[in-house]
């Protein structure tokens, strides 16, 4: 500039130190080092795309070139960068330091652990057993919230289905045995003993109980733990929990995370939502934590209650938010569907339909937060409003063994002297019952 050369059109030899890599940087500071008394300082700005492959060397390289020592710095959006080139303010310097993308922010799931193949993991129907099946009942319970007893049916050894009785049992524990019995259908020991775990630790209001088969009085943390017992004990009465390594698995390997994802510091983004049910006075809100998969869609991956709400169904969120982890979305949607039905006395009532301005009367709590998740899973386009997965990815199948041709369908007619059914018609110019197929008089 002295010269009245031109600054902006510099010869090639002369270069910032923005625009020379990081491994020349340092070899600059080595040529200048030798005409140093003692050692010198200087800093080697790495650029925040640079590639590791060039960097990992860098201070191996300095150490051979005789450097006493070397610094880098790579430029990050809490320090910011050393060096840096000034730019014109504009407007949107004014706004404020968080963008959009750092609020909007969801965890994010780098890698599936498990590929499971198609196909593999199936939720087989309630056996159809015209004789009947045989049963266990438990002792009766008496818990803070009401008293109940514990029915676990089976077929041929294996446990199937898992029912709770009593006039006042805890409000909410007969949807959790009903989540469980699709668990017992799985035909996975491993995903069963699992689920035991879990609400064997499930906290409420803790008491005494008697456990079989000597009445054995233990304490345990709430009416859920005592369901858990129960029929764990059942389980290992008949020796069907017993499992080996080589045994398969095929929901638990359809796990995409076998254990519930945790956050940092920064959070979650969840999609909550307000539950009131005038009927049982219950008033609370249930949340739902959402992830990033590694295809970049969104998917919940727990799910909680905060408020007025019984105890119980704290247990049946744990279920539910462990089965919303499984890769293929049909198997959550397959639960969620079985509790839209879930009725409870005097606990109907009229809400919003999720969606819409519409109202509709609903059988229980437990049905309207199915109801309400199943629509989370609409809106992220999962599920559709009925349950049923928008993409089949084919891993989960239902069990083709359990469908069983429908019967002729019984036409309203005269009684049936051989059944007593208003079935009896005129077919083919005889008397014919639609019900038994007895045939009468002709003519």
């Amino acid at each position: 500039r002295a010269l009245g050369n031109d600054t902006d059109n510099l010869p090639p030899a002369f270069v910032s130190a923005l625009e020379i890599s990081a491994i020349d940087h340092m070899t600059m500071v080595a040529e200048v080092a030798p005409y140093i008394d003692a050692a010198i300082s200087k800093t080697v700005n790495v650029a925040e795309d640079y590639p590791y492959e060039d960097f990992k060397n860098l201070y191996l390289e300095a150490w051979r070139k005789g450097l006493k020592g070397i610094t880098t710095y790579r430029p990050n959006s809490v320090l910011g960068a050393v060096l840096s080139v000034p730019v014109a303010e504009t407007a949107q310097e004014t706004a404020p330091s968080l963008m959009l993308s750092e609020q909007d922010r969801r965890m994010i799931l780098k890698e599936v652990v498990m590929s499971p193949p198609l196909a593999s993991l199936r939720w087989p129907s309630r056996p159809t057993l015209p004789a009947g099946a045989t049963g266990w009942v438990s002792e009766q319970i008496m818990t803070p919230q009401g008293e109940f007893a514990v029915v676990v049916s089976d077929h041929a050894g294996i446990p199937f289905e898992v029912w709770v009785l009593g006039g006042q049992p805890p409000r909410g524990l007969d949807a959790i045995a009903k989540t469980l019995s699709t668990d017992m259908r799985a035909n996975d020991r491993g995903w069963l003993s699992k689920r035991f775990a879990m609400l064997e630790q499930a906290y409420g209001d803790p008491f005494v109980m008697p456990m079989p088969p000597n009445g054995e009085m233990v304490q345990v943390p709430s009416a859920t733990a005592a369901l858990a017992k129960l029929v764990k004990w059942r389980y290992n009465q008949l020796g069907a929990l017993d499992y080996s390594d080589s045994d398969p698995t095929p929901v638990l390997d359809a796990l995409f995370s076998p254990h519930e994802p945790k956050t940092g510091t920064d959070g979650t983004l969840a999609w909550v939502a307000d539950v009131r049910n005038p009927s049982t006075d219950d008033d609370f809100v249930l949340m739902l934590k959402e992830l990033e998969m590694p295809d970049g869609t969104r998917r919940p991956y727990s799910m909680g209650l905060t408020g007025g709400h019984p105890r119980t169904l704290d247990g049946l969120c744990k279920l539910l938010s462990v089965d919303m982890r499984i890769i293929d979305p049909a198997w959550i949607g397959m639960k969620l569907r079985k509790l839209l039905n879930y009725a409870e006395p005097r606990g109907d009532f009229l809400a919003r339909v999720p969606g819409s301005e519409k109202m509709a009367s609903y059988p229980s709590t437990v049905a309207y937060m199915a109801q309400l998740v199943i629509h989370r899973y609409a809106m992220l386009g999962i599920l559709d409003e009925g349950g049923m997965p928008v993409i089949k990815m084919g891993v989960v199948t239902e069990d083709p063994k359990h469908h069983t041709a429908r019967p002729a369908p019984v036409i309203h007619g005269k009684l049936c002297r051989d059944c007593g059914n208003m079935a009896l018609i005129r077919k083919d110019g005889c008397d014919f019952c639609t019900a038994c197929g007895a045939i009468g008089s002709c003519g």
